[in-house]
Formats: structure tokens, C-alpha cells, sequence
């Protein structure tokens, strides 16, 4: 009698064979010389009709199994016991485990350290030294054939009974052969040593690769690298922040590049630093007009999340009256990037009044000034009055068209030296108002000046195609209310009411932070008090000296004949519609750059943005790339020709005399 796997089966002993789906099948006998039948994995039925043929075929069986299983085989007759209740919960056992870990090791190089997980429930099986990993399971009487089978003399074996065995000699000899190299050490009773058998930690074959760090900008999170040159802003960014970026990549780029187990859920940050897009938005984004929800949209809130989380941008706005010298400055780096901030902003603004004869050299000093991060987005020029519009490059998509006015306020000069220039646009959902100006100058002409101011914000002619983003609080008669952030800038010529001895006393006097006697006789702060002038507008507390008169090339004011009072004629003044929406971060002059009379002056702003929809005049990305070429040329011919002097100066050789 046999299984339909072709091995005997015999009364009193169990065999556990091991099955191709990983099954155990426990087939028990029946004494007491009666007919039984049981059914064996639904592929024939087992009978014994007579106990006395049972003895002939099990030794017939037994001559076929090799030496070695013959030798540890020890089987005795038992009293027959009903078998056990198949456990409804499959128990792995320690080989299987193995075996799964040795192939999860393999797809994602992971260790096993754990010792908890590598022993068996019944230990039941070998140790993971002595031979592969197998597939195999625990029978449900397996206890009971444990001790019965090693614990039976060799003379029990031709007094057992068997039945009949229907399969060929052939099969029973492969049979046995698999059985003997499966379960060689579980007969030979390894597994039963009393102790839990544990699986040796296993080492990778080679060091596993070092993880990279990248961080992003503090404001700006996007996916930009960072230039070799500046190889300690990462560490430093970690230092400051204490953590890295998480939006960036998976931890699995960072290794030789290749990934196993890869799904498509996981070709997101395995193929690409950028944020994944799904394939149902492309297909329902309109990139002409863009989509009128917030969700989903260019300049929605999602796409403003993923580079502004704290919804602020940082704002830099300088002005300065270059006295229409053709001279430019050597240096421009203490002006567009002072030390104090630890990050460069998100937006450059600069505004120039009497600018220098060359117009396109000074856009391209500032394009070399501030490198390849920064693309000009505008620039615009009534006369002698300049603005110029930088942003980072990552920026410029999020954009609408960019308009401009300009303002005269004295029309009987051919030479265009008085007036305004203003510049608009649009970023995310927030409107920006830019406007540069030279008023009237002279000591008593105040009411000159706000005529300019009055003359200004009625004429100039803003916005023209760009929709207003709040047209309810929008008026006809005022430009600065038709925009969410306002900023004016320029040389406003308000002197200090006092005479040139008291305010040589004062500046002497005083420490350089501390300008409040001072100001107490400042014109603009005296009539932004009453509300003549700048309605709704507000300046940064200013902690530096005049910006006008100097001596050109000095530190020095007036030491003409004129003996001119020095005076804050050059500042920066914003509104918001909304509350709170400007922070002043820092207000500040350039002392070290002296070829004019004025000091260049700035401030640094953090301006909160809001979402906004598609349905506006986008710039598409357009910014000056003939600039921009331009100023990267000279950056990189600039930085070669500073190697070059340090290398020449290394090589030099001073001769001395003894």
C-alpha cells in the first residue's frame, strides 16, 4: 500500500514527506486486522484487507532505502491512536524562516541580528550549519513519530505490519533518496540536542555605500544642487537646522544607484530628485490657461507649499543716486550681499536715480554680482532713473507678464533726471507694486516734493493687463492701493531741518546705532506723521548715519563751500494691504561703496504670499538670457583671473641680501 506519491506507508509508524506546495501529509494505520480506508491527498484510497501481507511488502520496501537511512530508521509497533486535529494556524519552522531571510537578504542586502526570529516553535528541524535552507513543515504528529521511531529496536520492523504498495521499485527508490537527503540529520537526531538553534549573523559581502546628505534652502525647497564651491553650506545648513530635508530623494539614490525590488510607486524617488506628478493631473491640467482651482494648479497652494512651507519670500530693495558718474564700483558684493543675513533672498530689486551713461553695464554687474542663482526678470528705465527685477531661476515660472509705467514730473527738462518709474507683477497669487523715485530737490522745497508724491501715484498707470487680485479695495485715484505689497524706493530729497554745526554735534556725539535726535528733525518722518505723505506706508527703524552729502572717494560730508547738511534723503518705504504681511528684517546703508555723494541704502523684507490661479497673463519662465550669458561669462573670467594671481604670487621669488 502507498501514498500517491509512490512511498509505503506501514501501521504504527508515521513518515512526514515533504510535498511541492510545502504541504505535510500524516497518514496513520490501523491494527486489528479489519478493512480501513482512508483517503490520501484525493488521489487514492488506502485499504488493509489482510494484517498478514502487511510484513512481506514492508520488507520488501525496506531493501530499496539506502544504507545510511536503514541505519538510523528504527521503527517499533505502537498501539494504534487516532490522529491529532490539524492546527488551523500553519507554524513556519526554523529552515523555512531561514530560507526567507536568505532570500530577502539577497534582493535588499539586509542582516539578520535579531535572535528572537531564528528559533523554532518545536525544533523540530537541523541547525542552519549543517546544510541549506529547505522548504519543509513540522507534521501534526510529528512528536509522537519522534520518539517512537528512534526509540524502536531493529526486530520490530519485520513484525510490523504493512499493506500493500502500489507504486513501482523505481519511484520508491527516488522517494527514499529524497527523504534520506532531506531529513538525514532529523533521523539522525541533530535537531533534538535540547538547545534552540540560532542562525549565524550574516555579514554583506562588501561595505554597504555612505549615505549623502542634500539640503535645501531654508525658504526655497526645491532640488537644485549646490555648487562645489560652497561644499560647507551643507554642513553648516545641518548644523543650523539640525535636520535634513526629507522631500528630496530616497535614502537608496545616494548608493552605487541601484535599486532592487523596485515598484511603480517607487519610481518616484528612485528615477528623479523633482516631486512626482501623477499622470490623471497632467491629463486634466490646461497649460495655456491653467486650471481655475486652487488644488492641482501652477500657482495654486499645493505648488506654493512645495517651495514656501512658511508662505514667505525674502525681499531685497536698495536704492542709489549714482550721480551719473560713468565709474562703477569694483566690488558689488557688500552691497547686493551683506553679511548679516546667513541666506541670499528669494528677489533683488534695485532702483537707480542719475544712473551711470551705460545702462546694460550696470545689468550686467549686477547679473555677474549675483551668479548663475539669479536670472533678471525686468528692467525698465525712464532717463536717468533705472529698475532692475532679479529672482531665482526656480522662480520664474510662477510669474505673470511684468508691466511697467513711468512718471514725469518735470516736463520742461529734456534730460528726464525727476520723476517715477514703476514696475508690476504678479507672484503666486500675491501682486507686487516696485516704484523708484527722484523728487525735488532743495532744503525748503517740501510741498515740491509732495506734489511729486500726489502727481506719482495718480498717473502712474498700473495694472494694465495683469487682473487686480482684490479690486474691492482698489482705487482711481491712488496706484498703491490697487496691489497687495507696495514698495517705494528712491532719492526723495527730504532733508534735516537743522543747521550743519548741530548735526556734526549729534553724529559726533552719538554711537552709530542710535540716530533718534536726529530724526526728530527729519521732514519725511515729520509729514508721514500728519499724512501728507506715503498714506498707509512704513519705514524700518533706521540705526545708520546720512546717506547724503559725501565727499566723493571719503568718509567725510560736504567740505565744500556749500558745507550741504547731511540728511537721510535716500529710503525705502512699503504697505500691505493685509495686516502683519511685511516684516522689516533688516534697514541698512553701504558706507564702503563711495564713487558718488549718496551711500547706497537697502532693506530686507520677509513678505508673506498667497496662492492664486492660472487664469492670469503668464511670463512663461522669460527673463534675459543674452544678460545672463553675459554675466556668467565674466563671473567664470573673473574667478580665472583671481586663480591666476594667487598662483603668480605663490610662484614669486624675493631675493635677499647677506
Amino acid at each position: 500500500m502507498s501514498t500517491p506519491n509512490g512511498f509505503p506507508q506501514h501501521s504504527g509508524a508515521c513518515v512526514t514527506q515533504s510535498m511541492e506546495g510545502g504541504a505535510v501529509q500524516d497518514l496513520h494505520a490501523k491494527k486489528a486486522g479489519k478493512a480501513a480506508k482512508k483517503e490520501a491527498g484525493g488521489n487514492g484510497v488506502l485499504t488493509f484487507e489482510d494484517p498478514r501481507s502487511v510484513g512481506t511488502s514492508l520488507n520488501e520496501t525496506l531493501k530499496l532505502l539506502p544504507e545510511e537511512l536503514k541505519a538510523n530508521m528504527k521503527i517499533k509497533s505502537i498501539t494504534p491512536r487516532p490522529p491529532r486535529k490539524p492546527r488551523l494556524e500553519r507554524a513556519a519552522s526554523l529552515d523555512e524562516k531561514s530560507w526567507r531571510r536568505w532570500r530577502r537578504f539577497r534582493t535588499s542586502q539586509e542582516s539578520l541580528t535579531d535572535p528572537n526570529e531564528t528559533s523554532s516553535s518545536n525544533g523540530s528541524l537541523q541547525e542552519a550549519s549543517l546544510s541549506p535552507p529547505i522548504r519543509a513543515r513540522a507534521s501534526p504528529c510529528h512528536q509522537c513519530c519522534q520518539q517512537n521511531s528512534l526509540n524502536s529496536s531493529p526486530d520490530a520492523l519485520e513484525a510490523s505490519p504493512v499493506g500493500k504498495s502500489r507504486g513501482g521499485t523505481s519511484d520508491l527508490g527516488k522517494r527514499a533518496s529524497e527523504i534520506s537527503s532531506a531529513f538525514g540529520g532529523l533521523l539522525r537526531g541533530k535537531a533534538f540536542a535540547g538547545g534552540k538553534p540560532r542562525l549565524s549573523q550574516i555579514m554583506p559581502s562588501r561595505p554597504l555605500p555612505p549615505m549623502e546628505f542634500n539640503v535645501a534652502s531654508h525658504t526655497l525647497r526645491t532640488a537644485n544642487r549646490i555648487d562645489s564651491d560652497f561644499m560647507d553650506y551643507r554642513h553648516y545648513s545641518q548644523h543650523k537646522f539640525g535636520r535634513v530635508s526629507s522631500s528630496l530623494s530616497d535614502t537608496r539614490l545616494h548608493g552605487n544607484g541601484i535599486v532592487y525590488n523596485c515598484s511603480t510607486d517607487s519610481m518616484k524617488s528612485t528615477f528623479s530628485l523633482l516631486t512626482p506628478i501623477r499622470s490623471k493631473d497632467v491629463r486634466s491640467r490646461s497649460y495655456l490657461e491653467g486650471s481655475l482651482l486652487a488644488t492641482g494648479a501652477l500657482l495654486g497652494a499645493e505648488e506654493l507649499s512645495r517651495y514656501f512651507p512658511d508662505r514667505n519670500i525674502g525681499i531685497f530693495v536698495a536704492t542709489w543716486n549714482m550721480q551719473g558718474q560713468k565709474e562703477l564700483p569694483v566690488n558689488l558684493d557688500d552691497f547686493l550681499l551683506p553679511t548679516d543675513p546667513d541666506y541670499a533672498q528669494d528677489m533683488y530689486v534695485i532702483g537707480v536715480q542719475e544712473g551711470c551713461p551705460d545702462r546694460r553695464e550696470w545689468e550686467i554687474r549686477l547679473q555677474e554680482t549675483l551668479g548663475p542663482h539669479y536670472v533678471m526678470l525686468y528692467s525698465a528705465a525712464h532717463g536717468v532713473l533705472y529698475m532692475s527685477v532679479f529672482i531665482r531661476r526656480d522662480l520664474i515660472w510662477f510669474c505673470s507678464e511684468v508691466e511697467y509705467a513711468t512718471v514725469t514730473t518735470r516736463i520742461v527738462s529734456q534730460i528726464k533726471t525727476k520723476g517715477a518709474l514703476g514696475i508690476c507683477f504678479t507672484f503666486f497669487g500675491t501682486s507686487f507694486l516696485f516704484i523708484t523715485s527722484h523728487f525735488t530737490s532743495g532744503d525748503s522745497k517740501v510741498n515740491e516734493r509732495k506734489l511729486d508724491y500726489n502727481k506719482t501715484i495718480q498717473a502712474l498707470t498700473l495694472p494694465k493687463n495683469v487682473p487686480d487680485t482684490n479690486p474691492y479695495r482698489s482705487s482711481s485715484n491712488d496706484v498703491t492701493t490697487r496691489f497687495d505689497e507696495v514698495f517705494w524706493f528712491g532719492d526723495f530729497n527730504f532733508r534735516l531741518n537743522k543747521d550743519r554745526e548741530t548735526v556734526d554735534s549729534i553724529l559726533n556725539q552719538n554711537p552709530e546705532t542710535d540716530m533718534s535726535k536726529l530724526l526728530a528733525y527729519d521732514q519725511l518722518t515729520s509729514e508721514m506723521s500728519r499724512g501728507s505723505i506715503f498714506k498707509g506706508f512704513q519705514e524700518a527703524d533706521i540705526h545708520f548715519r546720512p546717506s547724503y552729502k559725501f565727499d566723493i572717494g571719503k568718509d567725510s560730508y560736504d567740505t565744500t563751500s556749500k558745507q550741504r547738511t547731511p540728511s537721510y534723503t535716500d529710503r525705502v518705504v512699503y504697505r500691505s494691504r493685509y495686516r502683519d504681511d511685511i516684516h522689516a528684517v533688516k534697514y541698512s546703508s553701504c558706507p564702503v561703496i563711495k564713487t558718488s555723494d549718496h551711500r547706497p541704502v537697502f532693506a530686507l523684507f520677509r513678505v508673506k504670499v498667497r496662492p492664486g490661479r492660472d487664469n492670469i497673463p503668464l511670463a512663461a519662465g522669460q527673463f534675459d538670457r543674452e544678460l545672463y550669458l553675459i554675466g556668467i561669462k565674466r563671473r567664470i573670467t573673473r574667478e580665472l583671473q583671481k586663480r591666476k594671481e594667487q598662483k603668480d604670487q605663490k610662484s614669486s621669488s624675493i631675493c635677499s641680501i647677506s
